[in-house]
């Protein structure tokens, strides 16, 4: 059977890298547990976590004498730059190998991709499990046919697999879409592609894993791309999805678990069940998990179930501090939402992580101020700042096509560069105004003293843990920017 390797693209973050530590190839996990299943050779190189070169990453590919190649990263936009060079670097040391490409970011613009890039063969869109798997079954009935050394050429049977875009005779062919996967369960995760999990080890809590228990979301957010991606909201079986939780703590020491999902409390009935079932499994385990703040009110009376479970952080997409903005962007919650689910929260001795998005206003000294008293107002235990970012597929991206973009390198598109020109600040004055911001919220006396005064030792030994990793990520964003200006500065000298 063929050889695929699977990777995961090298994308430096200063983040991930000096900070919160790396998160698992979730996404290639998947797609490699139904290839191993069906008889192929899969082998997973995360370039991210091995800081791995890109001719380290082509000479290790001819090493292992791979016959295909699947790269992705799970910061699709950002990370497109560093996947093409690092497929320029495979097909260079071997040309025969097959290079796939998967993702948010390829999944919409496949057209782009292949015109511009020889060295992508094919592309898959949207949910990769299924796609990939008849794709492999595909490549694999022609590869007599194709002989060692020389230029791939993509075989006619490719017609027949949906969910792929590929270049047929030159010209980019768009495969009919694949329906969204209806049994999540059916598609087995491959945990044994991991070979050591002390690299994987995150907020300094131990091993940790990235789990999934559903897929989508029902709300339409204008800035978020992710429930046209998924197509609708799915969810797995409460008593599978909890096993893999149990076996993953149990036979690998994991004790940290961050749920991959974009929406997982959809359902209250269901979500509840998944709380009480973890519960009952008596798991000595942390959970973090992004919720809707509506929805985190809505539970106050299962909030005790959320901190048996486990859950140490929640992270709130509040993204901004007045209702019209709520409404501008289609959040479908208020500001009160927020200000009572921080509230709950606290309560229960569960971290709230407060997301903030400047640019959803045309920024002035005037709207910072006004976000900073708004912060303060809901009193998250911490902030991540964020800047507006307008990828192409998503109504915001239709919406501001026209927007002034000064910043160029995709590399920058991780929502902590700002990337789209405002009028009444320079960059450099906004950046400043949002360091000070996060200067002034995260050593304001009552975080301070919060972290003096928590009872929970839990959540007192991680406020001091984030304390100390936002200053740290804090100055070393400062210092990327002022290097990043004085070698512009230098460029428009010479």
């Amino acid at each position: 059977m063929l050889h695929v390797v699977l990777v995961n693209a090298p994308l430096k973050s200063t983040v991930c890298d000096y900070s919160i530590g790396h998160q698992m190839p979730l996404g290639l996990m998947m797609i490699g547990g139904p290839l191993i299943d069906a008889g192929f050779q899969v082998t997973l190189f995360d370039c991210a976590r091995d800081r791995l070169s890109e001719a380290e990453i082509a000479r290790r590919v001819v090493e292992t004498g791979a016959d295909v190649v699947m790269i992705s990263h799970v910061g699709s936009t950002q990370a497109h730059p560093c996947c093409m060079s690092t497929l320029r670097a495979i097909k260079q040391a071997s040309p025969d190998v097959v290079t796939i490409y998967g993702g948010v970011h390829p999944s919409y613009h496949y057209n782009d991709i292949l015109k511009n890039h020889q060295e992508v063969d094919i592309i898959v869109c949207g949910e990769g499990e299924a796609t990939a798997l008849e794709l492999m079954c595909t490549l694999a009935a022609n590869n007599e046919d194709q002989d060692k050394g020389e230029a791939w050429e993509p075989p006619c049977m490719l017609a027949s697999v949906r969910g792929i875009v590929w270049r047929r005779d030159g010209e980019v062919t768009v495969n009919p879409t694949r329906p969204p996967i209806q049994d999540l369960d059916a598609w087995r995760i491959g945990w044994e592609l991991v070979g050591d999990w002390d690299k994987y080890q995150a907020f300094g809590l131990g091993r940790a894993a990235v789990v999934q228990f559903s897929r989508g979301c029902p709300h339409t957010c204008t800035y978020c791309g992710q429930w046209m991606f998924w197509k609708r909201w799915r969810y797995r079986d409460t008593m599978a999805f909890v096993d893999e939780v149990e076996r993953l703590h149990r036979e690998h020491q994991v004790n940290y678990f961050w749920l991959a999902d974009e929406n997982p409390t959809t359902d209250k009935g269901i979500w509840k069940g998944v709380l009480e079932e973890i519960i009952r499994r008596g798991m000595d385990i942390s959970i973090s998990a992004t919720i809707r703040s509506q929805d985190i009110v809505r539970d106050a009376d299962l909030m005790p179930l959320y901190k048996q479970a486990g859950f140490i952080y929640i992270l709130l997409g509040l993204e901004t501090v007045t209702d019209e903005n709520m409404d501008k962007i289609r959040k479908g919650s208020c500001v009160n939402d927020g200000y009572q689910a921080v509230r709950l929260l606290r309560q229960h001795h569960i971290m709230s992580v407060v997301d903030y998005i400047f640019g959803i206003d045309e920024e002035t000294p005037r709207t910072l101020w006004r976000g900073l008293c708004g912060l303060l107002y809901y009193d998250g235990d911490v902030v991540n700042v964020l800047y507006l970012t307008p990828h192409a597929w998503t109504p915001l991206g239709k919406a501001m096509k026209d927007a002034h973009i000064i910043e160029p390198d995709l590399w920058k598109w991780d929502y902590r560069h700002q990337v789209i020109g405002v009028p009444h600040l320079t960059p450099s004055q906004l950046f400043g105004g949002v360091k000070l911001i996060e200067f002034l919220y995260h050593l304001h006396p009552r975080r301070l003293w919060a972290i003096l005064m928590a009872s929970d030792p839990k959540r007192r030994r991680q406020l001091r843990f984030c304390l100390w990793n936002t200053q740290a990520w804090f100055w070393m964003e400062v210092y990327e920017h002022i290097t990043d200006r004085w070698a512009v500065s230098r460029k428009k000298i010479a």
